[in-house]
């Protein structure tokens, strides 16, 4: 892949697809679909300087069995009884008890602006962290193909869109996520996804 704009936002989608896929369920597709080389990969391309970080995500990966990572899995993100990683904005911007928020709807329009609607068989809150990051991969996939047709008016209104989701959405909650995920979690393989995650969007946000 050559380092142009293009293959950069490229890349940068995969990173938001592989990011979003990890804060599903762990299944052993993980690494029979290579997600953690393709990571690694992108992350080369995107952001080399936090490329280790891929690396140590796959690692932590395949030294937990799958039933103590499915174990770590519900303890940080379902319960049953307290939730130490609460997956949705609205906790972090709206309050802890408020769901269907302020910034819940505002994201939602967001949404509607990019052209992005989740998956009708996804039964989580529209803000939950799976959904903001694929929302996040489409636009950079969008403005990747842009840049392709040369149509640099489609890939600008793109990148807006993007930037702006950042700064007033994703962005505004991800690093108190993050530390959350990483005080909690009893695996390598969810420590460091709170690391990458926060490392990648503070990157975002400042490029």
């Amino acid at each position: 892949m050559k380092n142009t704009d293009e293959a950069k936002i490229a890349a940068t989608a995969d990173v938001y697809r592989l990011l979003s896929a990890c804060f599903y369920q762990p299944d052993e597709m993980f690494v029979a679909e290579d997600m953690f080389g393709q990571l690694e990969t992108a992350l080369a391309l995107c952001a080399p300087q936090i490329q280790g970080k891929g690396t140590l995500l796959g690692v932590g990966f395949r030294e937990e069995t799958l039933d103590a990572l499915l174990l770590d899995y519900t303890r940080l993100f379902l319960g049953p009884l307290e939730i130490i990683a609460k997956p949705y904005g609205s906790v972090y911007l709206d309050g802890p008890k408020i769901v269907m928020g302020d910034s819940t709807i505002n994201a939602l329009a967001c949404y509607q602006q990019g052209g992005f609607s989740p998956a009708e068989d996804f039964k989580e809150m529209p803000d939950h962290i799976a959904i903001e990051l694929e929302f996040l991969y489409l636009l950079c996939f969008r403005e990747a193909q842009a840049l392709g047709e040369k149509n640099t008016a489609a890939a600008a209104e793109y990148k807006t869109i993007r930037r702006g989701f950042l700064h007033n959405h994703l962005g505004r909650w991800a690093a108190e996520f993050s530390n959350k995920i990483c005080d909690g979690a009893s695996s390598n393989f969810y420590k460091n996804l709170g690391e990458l995650l926060d490392g990648f969007i503070q990157q975002e946000q400042r490029g």
